[in-house]
């Protein structure tokens, strides 16, 4: 695997996210809150009169965010046809993915596995390959809300 990967730290953890999907990194400004919209969904932001979705990424994977800080950048990406914000808690680099997608070692925990594509080497590491649409589609996409 070859393909170029932007790498971010999401609750303590190193992972990257496709880079042809990553639009841009912007400085994330004010985010207005949504009424009546799941609690992953931090608000709207607005990059160049585009409506973005911000979407807290610990809060998507059914994490706790209050032991995190978080970077004050986010990722752009689009998925669907919709553009949305990630809320990580860093963004590191972009590297070069060196092996192909493998599994996902035990002790990561649902949430992770409902995610992951696998673990991928790159020259700074290893990260887990996020599928960015079952990022965005939060916790209740397994069925845990009832």
């Amino acid at each position: 695997m070859s393909e170029l990967l932007v790498m971010t730290q999401i609750a303590g953890r190193r992972c990257a996210l496709p880079a042809g999907d990553v639009k841009s990194v912007i400085e994330l400004g004010a985010i207005t809150p949504v009424p009546r919209s799941p609690d992953f969904i931090a608000g709207i932001t607005a990059l160049r009169s585009q409506a973005l979705t911000v979407i807290d990424c610990r809060k998507a994977l059914g994490l706790d965010p209050a032991s995190w800080e978080t970077d004050p950048r986010a990722a752009v990406v689009a998925v669907g046809g919709h553009s949305y914000a990630l809320v990580v808690d860093a963004i590191e680099d972009i590297a070069s993915g060196q092996t192909s997608p493998d599994s996902v070692p035990g002790g990561f925990g649902a949430e992770w596995t409902r995610v992951a594509l696998g673990m991928v080497e790159t020259a700074i590491g290893p990260g887990l390959l996020v599928d960015l649409a079952a990022l965005i589609a939060g916790p209740a996409a397994t069925g845990a809300a009832a």
